[in-house]
């Protein structure tokens, strides 16, 4: 199908990891203290948390010991970029998976550092902490609803599904968590209602906001966080270096998936990542620049 002229250049973030397939786009160390943080104590209000912060997002160490990440959406255009990266820097890696079957034909499984698992963020968090268990140090989460005719699966596996991810970390004490999200979710407050691209994402099930309210959600947790919200997405290798800039910057660009999970993958040696919300693109004219200098020239949120 031709791409209408008004979407040739705008963002096609991240709907499900094999949908949008437009012509171009388609839509180790490791933190030491990650377990000895404390949560901070929280009270659900209905759909809402509240929270009493009891310390400083004090920056982490890092250490040089192999730590295991747990993926979800590990089968995604997205998700096995991230896995692929996670196993080359050393990594041990859990995929968490809806299709076990497919899981095998896409996940380079004949690895003694890959362990393929049982997951579906929609069956709640006591499942999802079995999946994750207590030998994993952190979880990335790359998950996309898969359109269709139910209008709600944007917020059973976006925001729901994010939120029983989250809610399982708190449960095991996982306390590193890394979104991938998209940029324009915050696009009514940004003045960008009108962008043909934040429009379109919004018929499928107001999709944005519903990933949005999971980045609150994820914020207001108590739980370590990186927020990484890319612009869309093309299955092509990178052809630009990496721009970051803070949230609710960025309202175009795109970006290639294997930059987008080498940054997923980057925030967990980096410290300077922590309690951030960065937003990327890539461009031609940009300068390469260090993954410790674009996290650090980002301020916590």
């Amino acid at each position: 199908m031709a791409t209408p002229l008004f979407l040739r250049n705008s963002l096609f973030p991240p709907l499900h990891h094999s949908f949008l397939s437009f012509p171009k786009y388609s839509f180790p160390s490791f933190p030491s203290s990650i377990k000895s943080r404390p949560l901070t104590s929280t009270m659900m209000r209905g759909s809402e948390i509240t929270e009493e912060v009891s310390e400083t997002k004090e920056a982490v160490n890092v250490d040089t010991k192999k730590k295991t990440i747990f993926v979800a959406g590990a089968t995604g255009s997205t998700g096995k970029r991230v896995v692929e990266q996670l196993l080359s820097k050393g990594f041990s890696v859990k995929a968490g998976v809806r299709d076990l079957g497919k899981a095998k034909t896409l996940l380079s499984n004949d690895s003694p550092s890959l362990q393929i698992v049982q997951a579906d963020v929609t069956e709640g968090s006591a499942k999802l902490a079995e999946a994750i268990g207590e030998d994993s140090d952190a979880v990335i989460c790359a998950t996309g609803f898969r359109p269709g005719w139910d209008l709600f699966a944007p917020w059973k596996v976006d925001n729901f599904g994010t939120v029983n991810l989250v809610e399982a970390c708190r449960k095991l004490g996982v306390n590193r968590f890394i979104l991938i999200s998209s940029i324009l979710v915050n696009g009514a407050a940004m003045g960008q209602v009108f962008n043909p691209a934040y429009i379109f994402l919004n018929v499928f099930g107001l999709t944005l906001i519903a990933k949005l309210q999971a980045e609150q959600y994820i914020r207001k947790s108590g739980i370590n966080y990186t927020i990484i919200r890319p612009g869309g997405l093309r299955n092509d290798p990178p052809t630009g270096n990496v721009v970051m800039e803070p949230e609710d910057t960025l309202y175009e660009g795109s970006i290639s998936r294997d930059q987008v999970a080498e940054v997923a993958v980057e925030s967990l040696v980096h410290p300077e990542s922590c309690f951030k919300v960065v937003e990327i693109v890539s461009r031609t004219d940009a300068p390469k620049r260090s993954y410790k200098d674009l996290f650090g020239s980002i301020k916590q949120t």
